[in-house]
């Protein structure tokens, strides 16, 4: 390729071809690493609206493919400037253990995250409806109404605390550990599962009862 060049080029640029070559071929690893990271973008941004995935998810998996086709890009960018398979390899190698530490490390909150994922894509439950987790099918847990889903908890209005307002934020992966009993929006929850109703407070002035009109006191 180098001799072809030499005889197409004038002569003065001879000397700079082991320079034009590979500043030329990493130009254009880089941008079509740009054109298939926006390609690969617009391809999950569809598939999001067709299947109705929620934005929180697109940021994440925006994120991971970004880095994976940067990544590949800069891999072969090394090997066009004379790197090593070896050295590559061994510095491959290397990351790798580091992010296997740092995945073990984040391990729980990594769980919630993937947990996020199958609830936006399995669908055990949506917002507006009644849930409640159990240990056993018998033993009581926690209960209320889905109010909000994103990437670490699922947040419940309680239905079960003595005054309105309290929130239940349950961590994604332990929706996955426990029995789930659910009530689909429009669905009434049992009467004997609900928020007990306060009574109304008993009148303890120690004031006196206001006398009859016209009554005289001795």
């Amino acid at each position: 390729m180098l001799e072809r060049l030499k005889l197409i080029l004038p002569p003065w640029m001879h000397d700079w071809l082991d320079v034009i070559v590979p500043g030329v071929q990493i130009a254009l690893i880089v941008l079509a690493a740009l054109l298939l990271q926006h390609l690969v973008r617009r391809i999950i941004r569809r598939a999001s609206d067709h299947y109705q995935f929620p934005h929180e998810l697109l940021a994440p998996i925006n994120g991971v493919v970004r880095w994976l086709i940067l990544g590949g890009a800069g891999l072969l960018a090394l090997e066009r400037l004379g790197v090593s398979a070896a050295v590559l390899w061994t510095a491959f190698t290397g990351f790798a253990t580091v992010g296997a530490v740092a995945f073990f490390a984040a391990w729980s909150v990594l769980s919630n995250l993937f947990c996020a994922l199958l609830i936006f894509t399995v669908g055990p439950f949506r917002v507006g409806d009644h849930i409640e987790l159990l240990d056993t099918a018998e033993k009581p847990g926690a209960l209320g109404r889905v109010v909000d889903i994103n990437l670490l908890y699922t947040t419940l209005e309680d239905v079960t605390a003595p005054a309105p307002g309290a929130r239940l934020q349950i961590p994604n992966a332990l929706i996955f550990q426990r029995v789930l009993r659910r009530w689909p929006a429009g669905v009434d929850v049992p009467a004997s599962k609900l928020r007990p109703v306060a009574s109304a407070p008993a009148l303890t002035s120690a004031e006196p009862a206001p006398a009859p009109k016209g009554a005289s006191f001795p």
